[in-house]
């Protein structure tokens, strides 16, 4: 794994989340890497309370928090939202991911 870079957030999730207005009920997009899922990793993904020890990534008066554990893990990935015909949702494109699932929430490494 390539920890030379923490996660990025892209301007459309930031702007997700202001259209959300996490920041205006406290909360912060939780990213978290947990075992599990059908290709032994799985993404984490809700809004939820900073913690101490989190990475903070910060932009258009928003948050994305990234707990100590799961850092590693995402270490250089994008944290994008994006729209389509099937539905909405946070994405996560991770470089340290040897593969995905479909579903694009699980992967292996």
């Amino acid at each position: 794994m390539d920890l030379a870079l923490p996660p990025r957030v892209t301007p459309r999730a930031f702007e997700r989340l202001s259209e959300i207005g996490a920041a205006d009920q406290g909360k912060a997009l939780r990213v978290a890497v947990e075992g599990g899922g059908c290709s032994g990793f799985q993404y984490q993904i809700e809004l939820g309370e900073p913690e101490a020890g989190d990475l903070k990534l910060e932009g258009a008066g928003e948050t994305v928090v990234v707990d100590e554990v799961s850092l590693p893990f995402l270490s250089n990935a994008v944290i994008d939202f994006t729209e389509e015909l099937v539905g909405a949702r946070f994405t996560i494109d991770n470089p340290n991911a040897a593969s995905s699932c479909g579903c694009g929430v699980s992967f292996s490494m």
